[in-house]
């Protein structure tokens, strides 16, 4: 990424709320976002996790599942232009193996395909039951700067995150479909958990977050949004209501990257071989290899 030649930028997260199973109404629905946002000048437009689909599918997930390929993803693609999106669907693999996942594609190209690492299966949740696990934690580049891309219980996962700061991302991209569950005082503590996670991130990786949480109601079960753009030194810069939907557009001056690695050059002064070391050592010793 550019110094001081750093092009400003504009970041939309689309907070919505999928009905779910019904891949028809969420096509429409992220059609009519996507417009929005690209006559509004962004240039990142992100959806939730599972977007297009819902989330608790159970045994609808072979009905609603879609290759890399799909008419449907091109169609998305298409619509964005030359912007980057986001978007959450269910992948079906040549193996017909199914997939919690994440398609990040620009200026009308499928550019990267996350799949969840991490399916919950305790609470309310059971991911493993319906979806294979993805096995890999990449960064990858886009024409704005370098890219990490996670899938909502990834995120709590530090690993994803060390993985993706050894990566030089510029920018950690998290699509969610987070509950409300319990309480913080007058706030959800789920809600105060993602808050917490979003800023430790930003700021220890000096790295971008963009954190698309959906909202609405499933199963009884509400989705609590709050979709945010924090910047690389932990500031908030734009948040989006919490239980509505909500188009969240906000400019990002890209130059912040930079200026926040300067202050706190934590990745400079990072020993990856020392962690890999000792990593390789825990193996050893746990699997007594």
């Amino acid at each position: 990424m550019p110094g001081t030649a750093a092009k400003p930028m504009s970041i939309a997260i689309a907070q919505i709320a999928p009905t779910l199973g019904n891949v028809e109404a969420n096509m429409a629905m992220h059609l009519e976002q996507i417009g929005t946002a690209v006559a509004a000048g962004a240039h990142l437009i992100v959806f939730p996790e599972l977007s297009l689909t819902g989330y608790f599918l159970r045994d609808m997930v072979p009905d609603v599942a879609e290759p890399c390929d799909s008419r449907l993803l091109r169609r998305l693609m298409d619509a964005a232009g030359d912007a980057a999106l986001v978007v959450g669907f269910v992948e079906e693999s040549p193996q017909h193996r199914f997939y919690n996942a994440a398609a990040f594609s620009e200026a009308g190209e499928l550019r990267f395909v996350h799949r969840k690492v991490y399916l919950p299966t305790y609470g309310m949740f059971d991911e493993q039951r319906y979806f294979a696990a993805g096995e890999r934690i990449v960064a990858f580049d886009a024409t704005f700067g370098r890219v990490g891309l996670l899938i909502c219980e990834d995120f709590w996962h530090l690993s994803c995150a060390v993985i993706l700061a050894a990566d030089e991302v510029d920018y950690l991209i998290c699509i969610s479909n987070s509950p409300g569950r319990g309480a913080s005082g007058k706030r959800l503590a789920s809600s105060e958990t993602w808050r917490l996670l979003n800023r430790c991130y930003a700021q220890t990786m000096g790295a971008t977050v963009v954190f698309a949480n959906r909202v609405g109601y499933e199963d009884g079960v509400a989705f609590w949004g709050g979709s945010e753009v924090i910047g690389p030194d932990g500031s908030m810069i734009a948040q989006a209501p919490e239980l509505d939907p909500h188009l969240l557009i906000t400019p990002f001056d890209r130059c912040e990257i930079r200026r926040s690695r300067i202050f706190t050059p934590l990745a400079r002064d990072e020993k990856l071989l020392l962690t890999i070391e000792e990593l390789s050592r825990i193996k050893r010793e746990r699997y007594h290899e």
